[in-house]
């Protein structure tokens, strides 16, 4: 891991308090960004979100899906975990925290934000950290770039309906077209741009699509940093008026997190799936692709929102959560078959 992606949590928690002091300082200077938008979509961090999306996408190697059949274990069980279980399990702790168990500390109206941007995290399996986390766990690199893959091509489709038929379980009106634009406008362009950018470089240039990728992926994290700072510029007044509400935002995702990993990974023990699937199997089942739950949250309530906040939390929860998940599939990895 570099130095980015090592202190990612340390470079949110920065970020916050910087967004949330320059918000007090100056105002009016974070309005106008908010006030910065077309059709719904706020511009600044529609650019910022791009910016973070990219990159992750010329990770996508289409052709790998033709060897579907390669290890059909590991992707069936991760396909379940991701489309099947881990969005209504998310939305249900996110119902029960915030409709009954907060419910005297919070509003009514503030319970239903918080409980869409969950839903919006736990519909959106991760596309680039699991590289990352497969690796740290010595995770088969060509099954990790087949689940991602299939994961992607699943979302283009999957994201929108789930999320629209969740928060109407929830009674959160959302219109269609704006969670299909949202959908479009960061997943399915980003996807086929990387995917025209891989055979660009194949046909054009000596660079190669690994090289292209590190070389943005600082750009890409800062991206994610200016968006957190304006995101909190914006919310300042909220979180020092309640500063607890960070806490709230984090008990269903750490438990939602733990309870995913440990569901997939003794599946994948009964099943005698080998580690390197099972490591990363467990580990692409439990992160959440935030910088798509950040953007759809921001395009679908407001740059001000409740869920763009509750995303952004995700962001700050999920690295020390996958760390400690890493750590924990490499002590177990005498009870997989080698």
């Amino acid at each position: 891991m570099g130095i980015f992606e090592r202190g990612l949590t340390l470079w949110i928690g920065l970020a916050l308090l910087l967004g949330i002091g320059l918000g007090q300082l100056a105002p009016s200077f974070f309005s106008t960004i908010g006030e910065l938008e077309y059709a719904n979509v706020n511009l600044v961090i529609a650019v910022l979100v791009w910016l973070m999306i990219y990159p992750m996408m010329l990770q996508v190697d289409l052709s790998s899906l033709f060897r579907l059949t390669q290890e059909p274990k590991g992707l069936l069980l991760t396909s379940i975990i991701n489309w099947l279980v881990k969005p209504f399990t998310m939305a249900l702790l996110a119902v029960f925290f915030f409709e009954i168990v907060f419910r005297d500390l919070i509003s009514p109206q503030d319970a239903k934000a918080y409980i869409a941007g969950l839903i919006l995290l736990g519909a959106a399996p991760c596309t680039a950290m699991v590289f990352i986390w497969s690796q740290l766990t010595k995770g088969d690199a060509s099954y990790t770039l087949l689940q991602v893959s299939l994961n992607d091509i699943i979302m283009v489709f999957a994201f929108t309906p789930i999320v629209a038929f969740l928060l109407g379980v929830g009674e959160i009106i959302v219109p269609w077209e704006t969670l299909l634009l949202s959908a479009v406008l960061f997943v399915v362009i980003p996807l086929f741009a990387g995917v025209f950018t891989q055979k660009l470089l194949k046909s054009k240039t000596n660079m190669g699509v690994e090289t292209l990728s590190k070389q943005l992926k600082p750009v890409s994290i800062l991206s994610l940093i200016l968006t957190v700072v304006i995101l909190f510029g914006l919310q300042g007044d909220i979180i020092l008026s309640q500063p607890a509400i960070i806490v709230m935002i984090a008990v269903p995702l750490l438990i939602q997190s733990y309870g995913i990993f440990f569901l997939g990974y003794a599946i994948a023990w009964f099943f005698q799936i080998p580690h390197r699937i099972s490591a990363p199997a467990a580990l692409i089942g439990t992160s959440n692709f935030f910088e798509l739950a950040v953007a759809v949250a921001i395009g679908v309530f407001g740059i001000n929102s409740g869920a763009a906040l509750a995303t952004v939390v995700g962001v700050l929860v999920e690295v020390p959560v996958m760390l400690s998940l890493v750590g924990f599939t490499n002590r177990t990895r005498h009870y997989f078959p080698t």
